[in-house]
């Protein structure tokens, strides 16, 4: 890839390095999974009564955990009542339990960046704010779980991102100091979740961010794939460019 096509926010911070360990987002980040999600969402209203939801809608609801997605699906003039909202969530849980990784897809370059990481030594997790059930079985699916040392699910840690607990969790289970983690996401919440715990951010372009890009002066580095990560974190002439 031509360095030149790294978009950057400036240098990635340099007291942050050596990198020892990196995380990444799953949804919008490594896997465009969003058709399996607008389905499951399909199926839920229908099942419901409620009106349909765009897959374009979807796009911009995924972020925050299955609970969220739902909500923002039932949200019309009011939000769902917390009886209403709960029955609406195992609704949509049984059913993209049924279509989980059937349309998903992987990002270009990520099997590429992944590779190139793990040959470089540095243990690699995964930090989503997807639940256990779903996301361990479709890493699975699509052939990525061998790469990751640690699964930080939405369900695993106290708390979701944008909070920082779930980096904290990984670099815990890494025995790396967060200043020497490296978190790459989609979003304005893995950028606060990784500020949060002291970490390095980078971010790609392509994503979902609930409908709100993220802007490169957020982060320390806006790269165009997770190959363009790996080169841009290790190369020593890229941090002028």
């Amino acid at each position: 890839m031509n360095p030149n096509s790294l978009k950057r926010a400036g240098r990635a911070n340099a007291d942050r390095m050596p990198i020892q360990s990196v995380t990444f987002d799953l949804d919008g980040t490594l896997l465009d999974t969003v058709a399996d999600l607008a389905e499951a969402c399909r199926r839920m209203l229908a099942e419901l009564g409620e009106p349909p939801r765009s897959e374009e809608e979807v796009r911009h609801f995924v972020g925050q955990g299955i609970a969220m997605l739902v909500e923002r699906c039932l949200t019309r003039d009011q939000k769902p009542e917390p009886e209403r909202l709960a029955a609406a969530v195992a609704v949509f849980q049984r059913h993209y339990a049924e279509v989980n990784g059937q349309q998903t897809r992987l990002y270009p370059g990520v099997r590429e960046g992944l590779a190139a990481w793990r040959a470089s030594g540095l243990p690699l997790g995964v930090v989503t704010n997807k639940a256990a059930r779903f996301t361990e079985p479709l890493l699975a699916h699509m052939g990525l779980a061998d790469y990751f040392a640690v699964v930080v699910s939405g369900d695993t840690a106290a708390h979701k991102k944008p909070h920082p607990e779930p980096i904290l969790y990984a670099c815990r289970h890494f025995g790396v100091a967060p200043q020497h983690n490296l978190h790459i996401g989609d979003s304005k919440h893995d950028i606060a979740a990784a500020r949060a715990a002291g970490c390095t951010a980078f971010c790609v372009p392509y994503g979902y961010n609930e409908g709100e890009p993220v802007d490169s002066a957020d982060c320390d580095a806006l790269v165009s794939d997770l190959l363009a990560a790996y080169r841009l974190a290790f190369t020593q002439d890229l941090k002028d460019k």
